[in-house]
């Protein structure tokens, strides 16, 4: 039996879905690896984007991811929701593969990064100002998009620019 590679060849509109996944976006799941164990670890995150497309949370220090992101930056994001219909695997969804980087308030960066945050996710000022948290923005290494039923592309940081 052969198997053909089940990978299309990304296009724009393979593109512009991963884009519109991310940016629409209000929440992920965060997978990290857990520093006691070794093992993986997945969490719920807020997330918005910054202006470049580039994804951003706001976590709290006393949270176990982010305890594993100080051991390791290596992690990913798995955005897009099932519609309120149908079989949940053929809705779209986007996984990333990022490094993550710290900013904490005081910090180059730092004010525009909370301004832009604020700005999409309004709830997020009741907490944000906190000692304990800080901001994350996701470097994007690559991403898988399942577009919905035989529909994989692999994309590059490039096709996820804004």
């Amino acid at each position: 039996m052969t198997v053909t590679d089940p990978i299309r060849e990304t296009d724009a509109e393979a593109r512009a879905l991963a884009r519109t996944l991310l940016r629409d976006a209000t929440f992920a799941a965060l997978g990290v690896i857990d520093p006691e164990t070794g093992g993986p670890m997945v969490t719920r995150i807020a997330i918005a984007t910054t202006s470049s497309g580039a994804p951003l949370t706001l976590i709290s220090d006393l949270s176990a991811h982010a305890q594993a992101l100080k051991r390791n930056d290596a992690c990913s994001l798995l955005v897009g929701e099932p519609g309120p219909r149908g079989d949940p695997l053929t809705h779209p969804r986007l996984t990333l593969m990022c490094r993550a980087h710290a900013t904490r308030q005081g910090e180059p960066g730092h004010t525009e990064l909370a301004a832009r945050y604020l700005a999409l996710r309004p709830k997020a000022k009741l907490y944000s100002g906190f000692q304990d948290f800080f901001h994350v923005t996701f470097e994007v290494t690559a991403a898988h998009l399942n577009g919905g039923f035989a529909r994989a592309y692999r994309l590059t940081p490039a096709d996820l620019a804004a």
